[in-house]
């Protein structure tokens, strides 16, 4: 690094330990004027320019063109390398520290020629000639050769270059440029004309006009803009004033145009006649815990002759892919989409509402409904949120298991069946999603029952469906089990999870010996003959051998005794009292 002097390489180093202290860029926001500052640019026309004029010298410290060699360091910081500036025209980044021995690394530019302003500037120039708000660090061949060309010859896109007796300052700083002039017009009171300016004189103003309303400020500006102004991020070049078109570039049309504004913006198929339109988007229906689904896009459309500003707000309940002020649209009809969406993610089940709001900010009107006039626009998105589903073996409680008990049958006697409700209940009244049976896994003793349940979808919450299991009596004699799984899930929307599986358990024993009724050994649904033969036999002892009763064990006549342990008299008068029934 050198310097020109001891004190200037003071200065160099002091900015740079400055820049990187405050590398932590303030937010967006934070490049507002403090609150109150344009309270009172209340006016129109000439009435605003006078009262804009009035806030921009009020307390404005002036700062000399020798000044800004070290200001520059500060107020044009590139915000990826804080040793770094970026010049105006080309963007490019290049050593922020002052150096001019030989050839200036970057050099001063007067956006507003001095040879078109009063005054010759020197390093003790104040004023226009050295104030930053209408000076730029500028490589020194393009300073050249713009020479103290006009602004002009309007070009949607493109680099910076000549065109013709005018300079095109290109797309990343045409609008910066114009505020620029701006602000030296309304500070010092200098003439902006349309065409080719005379002397004193700058333009075109036509096209700056437009250069502001197709480049609106960027972070980068508005951080020059707050900086130059500031004492806590600038506190050895501040100039305690700002450039109104920056902070609001809503004001330059009425303060500088050729005369009210006479757009409208609308959303929708038609624009009505006070300017507020309204539209809303709906995105569906969606599970609790889902994901906003994708933004959709929403046309904005501008009609009038007249380039406008305006600002886009979105509140909790939505999202923008454009918001703040600093938005605005060129000449005559202009449309373009803004991405709308529903702020995620949803954490309550019901109808899920926000707004995004689109006000034309321009000052003034050309009539009802146009500029300052213009009604602001809606656009309502929504979103129907539902709970999760869930089932249940019961209409009110969540009950995820159910046993059905055939108790204890004869083998052969035909199918028995049993039926139980599967509900869907409402977990939240009116906004729960629908129920859907995914799959039926069947273990067990599957081969002795079935069931109708089968996979299905969308039962309605505080609906139900009744279902049958059937058991199969053709079967050896035993116990036997089926554990039916019910998986379940949400109707299929965004955010569906799988529900809590439910669990039937069938249960049914097929009796050893056949018995539908007591003394029916035989299990031929009477007691008859052979089942008295059967009983005289443990009655006597006759059948097997052992113990009494053990040969009789799986014949079950041990009846009044209530299994005492023997086949007696008392169980053969009870046997009696039912032989023939």
């Amino acid at each position: 690094m050198t310097c020109d002097s001891r004190i200037a390489c003071v200065r160099i180093y002091s900015i740079v330990a400055l820049l990187f202290a405050s590398a932590a860029a303030p937010s967006f926001a934070q490049y507002d004027p403090p609150p109150g500052y344009y309270d009172s640019a209340t006016g129109t026309g000439a009435t605003l320019r006078s009262q804009l004029q009035t806030i921009m010298s009020t307390g404005h410290v002036q700062r000399t063109y020798g000044d800004f060699r070290y200001a520059s360091a500060i107020i044009d910081r590139d915000p990826n390398n804080a040793s770094n500036i970026l010049l105006v025209y080309n963007r490019q980044s290049v050593p922020g520290a002052w150096n001019c021995s030989g050839s200036c690394v970057w050099n001063r530019e007067h956006v507003w020629p001095q040879s078109l302003q009063p005054g010759s500037a020197s390093n003790s120039s104040t004023g226009n000639l050295g104030d930053p708000h209408a000076l730029r660090p500028c490589d020194d061949g393009i300073n050249s050769s713009r020479g103290n060309k006009p602004y002009g010859v309007y070009s949607t896109v493109g680099v910076y270059g000549s065109q013709g007796s005018f300079y095109f300052p290109g797309d990343a700083d045409k609008g910066d440029i114009a505020r620029n002039l701006f602000y030296s017009s309304t500070r010092y009171g200098l003439t902006l004309v349309n065409g080719t300016p005379g002397s004193n004189q700058m333009g075109d103003l036509a096209s700056l006009l437009r250069y502001h309303h197709t480049d609106p400020p960027d972070e980068f500006e508005r951080r020059r803009n707050h900086t130059i102004y500031s004492s806590a991020l600038n506190p050895t070049y501040y100039t305690n004033n700002r450039n109104a078109y920056i902070d609001h570039p809503e004001f330059a049309w009425s303060a500088l145009g050729p005369g009210n504004n006479n757009s409208k913006l609308y959303v929708g198929s038609t624009a009505p006649g006070n300017g507020a339109s309204d539209t809303t988007i709906d995105f569906g229906t969606v599970i609790v815990g889902a994901a906003s689904p994708s933004a959709q896009n929403v046309t904005l459309h501008k009609i009038g002759s007249n380039p406008t500003y305006y600002a886009v707000t979105p509140d909790s309940g939505a999202t923008s892919s454009v918001e703040g002020r600093y938005n605005a649209f060129d000449i005559d009809t202009q449309s373009r989409n803004i991405a709308v969406g529903v702020a995620g993610p949803i954490t309550s089940a019901g109808l899920v509402v926000g707004t995004v709001t689109i006000d034309n900010i321009d000052v003034s009107s050309g009539g009802t409904g146009m500029g300052s006039a213009d009604g602001d626009d809606l656009i309502t998105v929504q979103l129907l949120a539902l709970d999760h589903a869930d089932a249940s073996f019961d209409d009110v409680l969540d009950q995820n298991t159910l046993t059905i008990d055939f108790g204890t049958v004869t083998p052969n006697s035909g199918l028995r069946t049993a039926t139980f409700r599967l509900h869907s209940l409402d977990t939240t009244p009116g906004f729960t999603a629908n129920l859907d049976i995914d799959a039926i896994n069947a273990t067990g003793d599957t081969g002795r029952f079935a069931t109708d349940l089968t996979p299905t979808g969308n039962l309605p919450p505080e609906w139900s469906h009744t279902y049958t299991v059937t058991l199969d009596t053709a079967a050896t004699p035993g116990a036997y089990a089926a554990v039916y799984t019910i998986e379940v899930s949400d109707e299929d929307l965004i955010g569906a999870q799988d529900g809590v599986s439910l669990e039937l358990n069938v249960v049914a024993e097929v009796d050893a010996a056949g018995r539908l009724y007591p003394f029916d050994d035989n299990g031929n649904g009477s007691i008859d003959l052979s089942d008295m033969l059967t009983f005289e036999g443990c009655l006597s002892g006759t059948i097997g051998s052992g113990p009494l009763v053990a040969p009789c064990d799986n014949h079950d006549f041990d009846f009044t005794g209530i299994n005492d342990g023997s086949i007696d008299l008392r169980d053969f008068a009870a046997f009696q009292a039912a032989f023939g029934n």
